[in-house]
């Protein structure tokens, strides 16, 4: 990949250390350093740090840059997990508040329906500028949003997310949650790129909420953190949202374009009609996550055709 061995390592390691330091793990922990001056005072710490010996100095820094590194690492690990709560998965003891968030979204998204079919009905020649504006984003929530009340998650981004897998499902009759591990090994390079761009730009923005989550921790030092902490947690949903967004545009575009390769890679004929597309789709999806259906032999084509 790199011209000379040492050049590549060397670059790769300051790469590494660049993502690690100039990273809200450095924002964190300069925080709370800044916290701890306003509660304890300024000249204590700098009078305490200066008396110490040059060597002492130099490897209180050297842990500084461990510590930013290694919390930069663990936090990494919770991405996953820190979506997830996002999404609206949340533990047993919040149950009363997710049944009241799904309802809430459910009530919402019923009022929306109600005014599309409203402004629908009435023919986009009719509309004047304003509502078709308004049809527009009505139309747009709609498309984003799941399509039955029992779909509904607790939180904008997991409706957003579930949304998109249940459209392949819906349309296509494909589960996204069952055909999308074997449909990623088929995919052309440039697709795949693409989604782990964006899968990895979800998982960034995530990861900066919840470091900005963690933030508040601070807030016994200094009165002004949650001043710092509440706005930064609103801007990162905000952003995990919009990431979201190309997230789910991808992952829908995928199935539309590149669900073909599933069917070849099986052996089965592709669907010849949109009518009956969802049904075959369903019998793929069966045979890929449970066992085969008796009667999917009969779409299997001979290897090689």
């Amino acid at each position: 990949m790199y011209s000379k061995f040492l050049e590549g390592m060397t670059g790769k390691v300051a790469e590494q250390w660049v993502s690690n330091l100039l990273t809200p793990a450095l924002v964190f922990w300069l925080g709370g350093l800044a916290a701890c001056i306003d509660h304890f005072g300024w000249n204590p710490l700098k009078d305490w740090v200066l008396q110490q010996p040059q060597s002492f100095q130099v490897g209180l820094l050297i842990i500084g840059l461990i510590v930013i590194a290694t919390s930069a690492a663990v936090v990494q690990k919770f991405d996953r997990a820190t979506l997830r709560f996002l999404e609206g998965y949340w533990p047993r003891w919040m149950k009363s508040l997710r049944r009241f968030r799904i309802q809430r979204y459910v009530n919402q998204w019923q009022q929306t329906l109600e005014r599309w079919n409203e402004l629908y009905g009435k023919g986009e020649e009719q509309l004047t500028s304003e509502q078709l504006d308004e049809y527009a984003q009505l139309d747009w929530l709609l498309v984003h949003s799941p399509a039955k009340p029992n779909q509904f998650m607790p939180t904008r981004l997991g409706n957003l997310l579930r949304a998109a897998e249940y459209r392949s499902r819906d349309r296509y009759g494909l589960d996204a949650v069952v055909c999308w591990p074997r449909l990623w090994l088929l995919m052309p390079e440039s697709s795949r790129k693409e989604m782990q761009e964006a899968s990895a730009a979800l998982n960034v923005a995530a990861r900066n909420c919840l470091w900005s989550v963690l933030f508040l921790v601070w807030t016994p030092l200094a009165w002004w953190v949650p001043f710092l902490a509440v706005p930064a947690i609103l801007l990162t949903y905000r952003l995990t949202l919009n990431a979201a967004m190309v997230y789910v545009d991808l992952l829908e575009s995928t199935f539309d374009v590149h669900r073909h390769l599933l069917y070849q890679s099986l052996r089965q004929k592709l669907p010849t009609h949109p009518a009956t597309e969802a049904e075959t789709g369903r019998k793929l999806t069966q045979y890929l996550w449970r066992e085969a259906d008796p009667s999917m032999p009969e779409f299997f084509d001979p290897p090689g055709k």
